[in-house]
């Protein structure tokens, strides 16, 4: 399960966002509620926090880019890609994690970081 650093996501497609992040990566969508939609990343004994899907306003229709781990970002990068997502800068290594850059099927940046 990709694991969250800290976000608020902001689409003017918030279903879609929820359907593709709950697919790729295991997280637990709640109903909406006032067009947010609660989510949860892991377990609340693992490190990281859980956060929100949201439609965003007309002023700032897409919002922040999150870092989410994976186990392999050599996996997460194909399956993302193949749900709909787009790399902007494929893996990249640095001295203790690995990264890259894409942009999901409704045009919100995230990250993948691997550590070593």
């Amino acid at each position: 399960m990709g694991r969250v650093i800290g976000f608020e996501l902001s689409s003017q497609e918030p279903e879609k966002a929820a359907d593709f992040y709950a697919e790729v990566f295991g997280w637990k969508v709640a109903e909406p509620h006032w067009d947010y939609w609660s989510v949860m990343t892991g377990k609340d004994t693992s490190p990281g926090i859980n956060g929100g899907i949201g439609k965003g306003p007309n002023d700032f229709p897409h919002g922040t880019r999150v870092q989410i781990e994976v186990d392999s970002i050599d996996v997460a990068i194909p399956k993302s890609t193949k749900n709909g997502a787009i790399i902007v800068r494929d893996k990249m290594e640095f001295d203790d994690f690995y990264l890259a850059y894409l942009v999901d099927p409704v045009g919100l940046g995230f990250g993948l970081i691997q550590k070593k």
